[in-house]
């Protein structure tokens, strides 16, 4: 009943029964969602959530499933990934104000402003995910967060109501906001940026790709950073002075390159990453006497 409600919405194309969420994640680990739906649209959504209001059923929602785990049984429900695409620029004075969809990609947009010679998005260049779960988790780089440059975010509860919030509503803390503890679903934001010349933001862009790829082994899937940094101490270089780089559980490993990062050298399953975390923890913990916190959310 439920799908042949939501197939009166979403073209075929964009619905998927039984869909392998390895597909969806950069880890590429993951058992089947039941369904997975992509979202392109404020109005496909709020028809979604009306339909699934009154039934019992679980809703997942992902932008470019770049922080997550998905576990090997997969998902028992609806997963929505947000596409929608909003790309607007209005010129305030010396400011720029730029409304963005959730659904557009990071590295996307930082090439875009830097088209309209448009500075201080390139911080975010590097980061392998979408604006909206950017927000979520108050994603950084460099020295700069996404609360540094946002004005407002609009998002839409499981009622399917509208709302807008300032930067101060949005509770922006280090890898954290109001969004990762309700169950509200972000669709677009706004941002302020400044002038600047395109040569220098491509630059810039360059500088932090070339230190990316030095520093962090993007040549294996991953979830990008797997800890959080600790209060007063590097999560990652206490990993490494445990002596973990390179520990492998199944197919999981501790990059050699970054002991910040698990990596998927082939096949690796979501428990491989799940043990291979509890055992970083038992090791810092034993060694240093601090609980290190994940970063990445695990969905069972």
């Amino acid at each position: 009943m439920i799908l042949e409600e939501i197939k009166k919405i979403i073209p075929k194309e964009r619905m998927h029964i039984n869909e392998p969420m390895s597909k969806h994640t950069s880890f590429k680990i993951g058992g089947n969602a039941k369904i997975l739906v992509n979202i392109i649209s404020v109005f496909e959504l709020q028809k979604i959530l009306k339909i699934l209001k009154e039934e019992k059923i679980r809703i997942i929602i992902i932008g470019n499933g770049s922080n997550i785990l998905v576990s090997d049984k997969g998902i028992d429900g609806i997963v929505l990934k947000i596409e929608i695409k909003k790309f607007e620029i209005q010129k305030i004075d010396s400011k720029y104000r730029i409304t963005l969809g959730a659904g557009c990609k990071l590295g996307e947009i930082s090439y875009k402003l830097a088209d309209k010679n448009i500075s201080g998005f390139e911080f975010a260049s590097g980061i392998p995910g979408t604006i909206g779960g950017a927000i979520r988790m108050n994603a950084g780089a460099y020295g700069s967060e996404m609360k540094d440059i946002v004005n407002s975010i609009t998002y839409i509860d499981r009622n399917g109501q509208i709302s807008k919030i300032n930067n101060k509503e949005a509770k922006f803390e280090y890898r954290n906001s109001i969004f990762s503890k309700k169950d509200y679903i972000i669709i677009e934001t706004e941002i302020e940026l400044e002038s600047g010349k395109k040569e220098e933001i491509i630059e810039k862009i360059k500088e932090y790709q070339k230190n990316r790829i030095e520093k962090q082994p993007i040549e294996y899937p991953s979830a990008g950073s797997v800890f959080k940094r600790g209060d007063g101490f590097i999560t990652a270089k206490l990993i490494d002075e445990c002596g973990l780089k390179g520990y492998q559980i199944g197919d999981a490993q501790i990059s050699e390159k970054h002991a910040g990062f698990i990596i998927n050298k082939g096949n690796a399953k979501a428990k491989d990453v799940e043990d291979l975390i509890k055992y970083i923890k038992k090791q810092v913990l034993e060694k240093f006497g601090v609980e290190i916190e994940t970063e990445i959310e695990i969905i069972h």
